[in-house]
């Protein structure tokens, strides 16, 4: 689908950067969206819209809300809503950091940057559990009809909805367990990536299998690790048509459905989180019609 943000489809990178943004509630963000419409390609430089954002520019998206607070019998997922999400992609870290700075400046006057988050492709795309990452995410048109909105409005069609959680990992505790009770916190083999024919219902493949659930909760994963000086994790994000299949597996993993928490949350949890709406492109711009802005 050519509207979409290339980068949307495209193969994890080898480094990321993720900045989270705030708007000033007195501000008028047009002229900063502008100025990040003229250097947002949608494939080095990925951009998702709050719903605070969007309110505050009059823009109602059918769907769009902000991630809901869930807790389970053992954990809590927090929410914590932004204005703007920029999802940097490349080759060199250095790179991002110089964009970062230019961002800044654009836009300055109503964004303040909350969040930075530095992402890094490990090995084959694995979790720093050592587990390989997105075993089971679609490709090619699944990964369109799951990840994209199919509509009638130019302004619409392509575009995608945005989960994004940073979440907390606890690898000393994880790497004290057994290879077998690590094994079967996942539901997979960590040595050949199989999975269990017989795994935990807590298992992490049993709690998120997207083919389980009526209907199907498929969406697009393109996550990474992160760390900083003191700490490390997993940066999640997924793309979908909707919100639904992030809702409801997430609900399943707390155990919302029958009490049962996802094995995952023995060493890992999420520390933030929020939704976005990530516009499609109109040529090589951001087709951001629906705010108004031409």
């Amino acid at each position: 689908m050519s509207a979409v943000q290339p980068g949307i489809l495209q193969p994890v990178p080898t480094v990321a950067r993720h900045l989270i943004f705030t708007h000033a509630l007195d501000s008028n963000p047009l002229e900063q969206l502008r100025r990040l419409q003229e250097v947002a390609d949608g494939e080095s430089l990925v951009v998702g819209l709050g719903q605070s954002l969007l309110a505050h520019l009059g823009c109602e998206i059918k769907g769009m809300q902000d991630m809901p607070v869930l807790s389970g019998s053992a954990v809590e997922i927090p929410s914590t809503p932004a204005s703007l999400w920029i999802w940097l992609r490349g080759e060199e870290r250095g790179d991002l950091v110089v964009q970062t700075l230019e961002l800044k400046q654009r836009l300055a006057g109503a964004f303040t940057l909350r969040d930075v988050v530095d992402c890094f492709k490990y090995r084959d795309s694995r979790d720093l559990s050592g587990y390989v990452d997105g075993t089971e995410n679609p490709e090619g048109e699944k990964a369109e009809r799951a990840a994209l909105l199919s509509s009638n409005i130019d302004a619409l069609d392509g575009s995608s909805f945005a989960s994004v959680q940073q979440w907390l990992h606890n690898l000393d505790h994880f790497h004290g367990l057994p290879p077998s009770e690590q094994d079967n916190i996942m539901g997979r083999r960590r040595s050949d990536n199989e999975e269990f024919d017989e795994a935990p219902e807590s298992a992490h493949v049993k709690r998120s299998a997207q083919e389980s659930f009526s209907p199907e909760a498929f969406m697009l994963r393109r996550s990474l690790p992160w760390n900083d000086a003191t700490q490390e994790g997993l940066m999640f994000v997924s793309f979908g048509k909707s919100f639904d299949a992030f809702n409801a597996i997430m609900a399943r993993m707390v155990g919302m459905d029958d009490g049962i928490t996802d094995g995952l949350f023995r060493f890992t949890q999420p520390i933030n989180g929020a939704f976005f709406w990530c516009p499609p492109m109109k040529g090589t711009r951001l087709n951001l019609d629906l705010l108004k802005i031409s």
